[in-house]
């Protein structure tokens, strides 16, 4: 009987993996303006960016933009029912996997959109507010093994739920009713739902919530480390039932980190790890924030005592170390950060390129680690509203937009 088990077993696992072959004006600098940005109060310490790391080397990254009137976003797929997430399964296939917000993932294989969904939930998630419906999706470092993926949505009743799935036997089908729930967290408003889940380079999976929406924060959500509303969870997926705590969490419970409006995108850099977090502003900024690999959890982003570099209300505590943001832009550039990925593709004259945008200007942005500071670069306009960017398992990147449209990087 074992013999049997094993057999089947491993049939199942071998099925989850697919037989087809891979397919071969300007920002203001990252440091305060002393002249248009009012400065942190003195009553709260304003760290430098984290240089901390535990990881090798960051592999030789460009120091300038390359000129971007030499490429173009190429259209890969349209059609799509808003789009706002794109990954790849990590197993050597080479497809996207695209998720619809309404509930369903569709598969971009081998040039083609295949018509019957990946996996379709629509019944259970709630999308009637903008920022609700299905949102975010990682797969398992050891997903080709063990076929398990992890979904974030709202439900019916608008509250966030955490989940992890299975892949069938046939690689292009997950099985809708294997659903295990990780977490419920009640949503008080419609925004603010973050979204993102990703796995770290430490194998634990990383979620992003908002601080539970409105405008303002009115709950206190962002500074309070009572709820997991405003923060980003670090989560021992392959301990425990159904999950751990990682035992280097800084406060013994979800949290790694918190002051956070509303993370709708976050990413790691696949070459050395570094954290990359898009967090959407209230009335006046935009920021992207950033963790380099290897620093200790407790990062406390500043909402809402600062939007950005600028003071929004209220007084830090005298001991608050609160971490400002190495990138951010005025609603005169636009009015929603999409954070993207670092390019890590086959052009190398964008190598550790981060890309990212804005959902209403439609502006891409280019940012560079370069002699212990960031250059910041307008590079392109999107021909839509950015929900989003994806990366696939050669490196190269993509833009979503609304409209249901998926676009590479390449030359002209």
């Amino acid at each position: 009987m074992k013999r049997v088990l094993i057999v089947l077993l491993t049939v199942f696992l071998v099925a989850c993996q697919s037989t087809s072959t891979p397919a071969p004006p300007t920002l203001a600098p990252a440091t305060v303006n002393p002249e248009t940005d009012a400065p942190p109060t003195e009553s709260a310490t304003m760290l430098p960016p984290s240089e901390t790391s535990t990881v090798p080397p960051t592999p030789t990254n460009v120091a300038t933009f390359p000129n971007p009137d030499a490429y173009t976003w190429e259209t890969v797929v349209s059609g799509l029912e808003r789009p706002v997430d794109l990954q790849h399964a990590g197993d050597g296939s080479g497809r996207l996997l695209i998720i619809e917000k309404p509930g369903r993932i569709r598969v971009f294989q081998d040039g083609q959109l295949l018509e019957t969904p990946f996996m379709d939930i629509v019944e259970r998630v709630g999308s009637s507010g903008n920022e609700q419906g299905l949102l975010g999706m990682a797969f398992h470092p050891n997903y080709a093994e063990n076929g398990f993926f992890f979904v974030n949505y709202t439900d019916l009743n608008g509250d966030t739920v955490i989940a992890r799935y299975q892949c069938t036997t046939d690689p292009n089908a997950a099985d809708p009713d294997s659903e295990v729930v990780l977490l419920n967290v009640s949503q008080p408003f419609r925004n603010h739902n973050g979204g993102v889940l990703a796995f770290g380079p430490d194998g634990y999976l990383y979620a992003g919530l908002g601080d539970g929406g409105s405008a303002g924060d009115p709950q206190g959500n962002a500074q309070s480390l009572d709820t997991l509303l405003g923060k980003i969870l670090r989560l021992d997926v392959d301990s425990g039932d159904p999950y751990a705590i990682p035992p280097d969490n800084p406060f013994g419970d979800e949290i790694w980190a918190y002051g956070l409006r509303n993370p709708w995108r976050f990413s790691f850099d696949r070459a050395n790890g570094d954290l990359f977090i898009g967090d959407v502003g209230q009335g006046s900024r935009e920021e992207i924030d950033y963790v380099a690999a290897g620093t200790p959890g407790g990062m406390n982003f500043g909402w809402d005592y600062f939007e950005g570099t600028q003071p929004f209300e209220g007084t830090p505590p005298q001991d608050a170390q609160l971490v400002p943001p190495v990138a951010e832009y005025s609603h005169g550039e636009g009015c929603s950060v999409t954070g993207g990925y670092v390019y890590r593709g086959s052009m190398p004259e964008w190598n550790g390129i981060y890309l990212y945008g804005d959902y209403c200007s439609t502006t891409v942005w280019g940012l560079i680690r370069s002699d212990g500071g960031w250059q910041n670069q307008v590079l392109f306009g999107a021909p839509g509203s950015i929900t989003s960017f994806g990366q696939d398992e050669a490196g190269e990147v993509y833009l979503i937009t609304d409209g249901g449209q998926v676009l590479r990087l390449t030359p002209v």
